[in-house]
């Protein structure tokens, strides 16, 4: 018996990292009776290697920490786990080329706080558009998230990048075409990751990743990274949407301000949130982009796919 931590799934099959090296390995007894999230990218798992060279899945560790999001275009709120013994989620967007998606990407952070892991802004792409940058600290950094710029045409940020990829679990999250593929490429080319083309068309990248992949990290300090496939249908689930507010951390000082304690920081009035919004506080915008996330966790997810692309 061994453990070793599932880098990715091929139809039933994982592939399994150990101290011995890769090893494709299948479920075995009651783990093939339970559902298909049984086991996702960064498990560690309980393995019977056999002599054939093949291994059997015996058990599943329990997880630290798990980060999930609603099964795309399900009528029910059925979690599906994205990666397990997650440690940091990196929301990578791109400057131009696909142009920036604020919305998606508060969805990402999102999950992450809902989920209570640490986030961290990449915005790739930046020799494609410097003010860019600017605009995302303006966004983000009242919420008291870090934007890193990158660029892999015109190398700049990857050093700061591998230190915070360096003995961590990582998620890459973001919409396709930013270059979550490309930017690991360039940091560990060994890797060879598959990297989709932007349609000139609509801007949308092609899904070429197609599931999860866990990848090892070469060198001092190791580590994981998550490189997620393209999300079309972005979901919450699991956000309580009495909740949702302290998933914008920078509404968190003033949560506990408003006139009424179930305040929902829509047109109730005495919202301390709406008025720091309206003072500057923070980016207006992240108020309003709370407010549709919040339309979207407070009916069924089967009618809220519709309120998405708004």
């Amino acid at each position: 018996m061994t453990t070793g931590v599932v880098l990715a799934r091929t139809g039933s099959a994982y592939r399994v990292h150990t101290d011995r090296g890769a090893v494709v390995a299948t479920l075995r007894g009651r783990l093939k009776r339970r559902d298909d999230d049984r086991v996702v990218a960064g498990d560690v798992v309980e393995l019977e290697l056999r002599g054939d060279g093949e291994a059997s899945i015996c058990g599943v560790r329990p997880r630290r920490s798990v980060l999930a999001r609603r099964a795309a275009g399900q009528r029910s709120p059925r979690p599906q786990p994205i990666a397990a013994n997650v440690d940091q989620v990196l929301a990578v967007a791109a400057a131009r080329d696909p142009d920036p998606n604020p919305r998606m990407l508060d969805r990402f952070l999102v999950i992450a706080e809902g989920n209570r892991l640490p986030s961290v802004v990449i915005l790739n792409k930046i020799e494609l558009d410097r003010a860019a940058l600017e605009r995302f600290r303006q966004r983000y950094g009242p919420a008291g998230y870090q934007v890193l710029a990158t660029s892999v045409k015109q190398p700049e940020g990857l050093a700061a990048l591998r230190d915070l990829l360096r003995g961590r679990e990582s998620v890459l999250a973001g919409q396709s075409g930013v270059g979550k593929s490309s930017l690991l490429n360039a940091l560990y080319p060994g890797l060879n990751l598959r990297i989709g083309a932007v349609s000139e068309k609509g801007g949308a990248g092609k899904h070429t990743t197609r599931a999860a992949l866990l990848v090892p990290l070469a060198g001092a300090g190791g580590g994981y990274v998550v490189d997620t496939p393209g999300l079309r249908e972005i979901g919450t689930w699991g956000i309580d949407p009495e909740m949702l507010g302290v998933c914008y951390p920078e509404f968190r000082g003033f949560l506990d301000q408003c006139r009424f304690d179930n305040c929902r920081h829509l047109a109730e009035p005495g919202c301390a949130v709406r008025q720091a919004a309206d003072a500057g506080k923070f980016d207006p915008d992240r108020l309003v982009s709370y407010q549709r996330i919040y339309e979207e966790v407070s009916v069924p997810s089967w009618s809220s796919a519709r309120r998405r692309a708004r």
